[in-house]
């Protein structure tokens, strides 16, 4: 296998090790969550847990504070907490964030452009493959 220029210096062999570190921070920042608070931080304002609740529409309180704490002990996202009563805790991207979102938001922008297309073709393939599996049960019945 050989990998794309820019990857051979940090994969000359071309095998994408299970035991590398970037497979550890991979899963942290392609996580649906993950990514989400990513680029809801990506235009640089800071931004309360309710504000990025209401961005990353649907993900559970849990799952937020979670993923803000891994993002945080990665030195991805800066937390900001104000002691103030009641408490007003911020959230932000930290030099390292930014740099990484710099390269998520084109791909996102590829994924939302392309994204309609993608699933209709998937939904259409799923037919397509449903409708295969029944034509050959059928076929199956009649022949016995």
């Amino acid at each position: 296998m050989t990998v794309s220029a820019p990857l051979r210096q940090y994969f000359p062999d071309g095998v994408f090790s299970s035991g590398c570190p970037s497979r550890v921070v991979l899963d942290h920042v392609t996580s649906k969550w993950g990514t989400l608070v990513i680029l809801a931080l990506a235009e640089g304002e800071a931004l309360r847990w309710s504000e990025l609740r209401r961005r990353a529409e649907g993900v559970s309180e849990k799952m937020l504070a979670q993923t803000l704490r891994q993002l945080e002990a990665d030195g991805l996202v800066h937390r900001d907490a104000r002691p103030v009563v009641p408490p007003h805790v911020e959230y932000s991207l930290t030099d390292r964030g930014s740099g990484l979102a710099e390269r998520m938001v084109p791909l996102m922008a590829w994924i939302a452009d392309h994204a309609p297309a993608i699933v209709s073709d998937a939904e259409e393939a799923a037919a397509a493959h449903a409708a295969a599996g029944a034509a050959g049960a059928v076929t199956q019945a009649v022949r016995r």
